[in-house]
C-alpha cells in the first residue's frame, strides 16, 4: 500500500478535507503568554520536601541531627520543632520517621506515594 493510501486509511476525514481543498480556517484573536498558562511545570505537581523528607534520606542519626541544625539556621523549622525531632531521634530512632527514601525516590514512586 502506498503512503497516500496509508494516510487516507489512518486519517480519512483529514484526507477528504485536503483532497477537496475545503480546509477549515480559524481566526486567532490573541496570543497566550507564559503568565497565562496554568503553571510552568507542564501540568506536573511540584513538591517541596520538609524536615521529615530530609531525615528519611539519612543513614545515621548524626546525619539527621546535622539536617536539623541546618534547617534551624535556614529558619525552616523552629527551635521547638528541632527539640521534638531530636527527642524522637534519641528515644525512637531514625526510622521512626519512616523507611529510608533512596535517591530518585519521587521519580520511581511519584509525589504522593510512600
Amino acid at each position: 500500500m502506498s503512503e497516500d493510501g496509508e494516510f487516507r486509511e489512518a486519517f480519512p476525514a483529514l484526507s477528504k478535507e485536503l483532497e477537496e481543498e475545503a480546509t477549515k480556517t480559524f481566526k486567532i484573536d490573541g496570543v497566550r503568554t507564559m503568565a497565562e498558562e496554568t503553571d510552568s511545570t507542564g501540568g506536573r505537581e511540584t513538591f517541596t520536601p520538609d524536615v521529615v523528607d530530609y531525615i528519611r534520606r539519612c543513614d545515621t542519626v548524626s546525619q539527621a541531627l546535622e539536617i536539623v541544625e541546618f534547617l534551624i539556621k535556614q529558619k525552616e523549622i523552629s527551635p521547638s520543632q528541632a527539640k521534638e525531632i531530636r527527642g524522637q531521634l534519641k528515644t525512637e530512632g531514625l526510622r521512626s520517621f519512616g523507611s529510608k527514601k533512596e535517591k530518585d525516590h519521587y521519580l520511581h514512586h511519584g509525589i504522593g506515594d510512600e
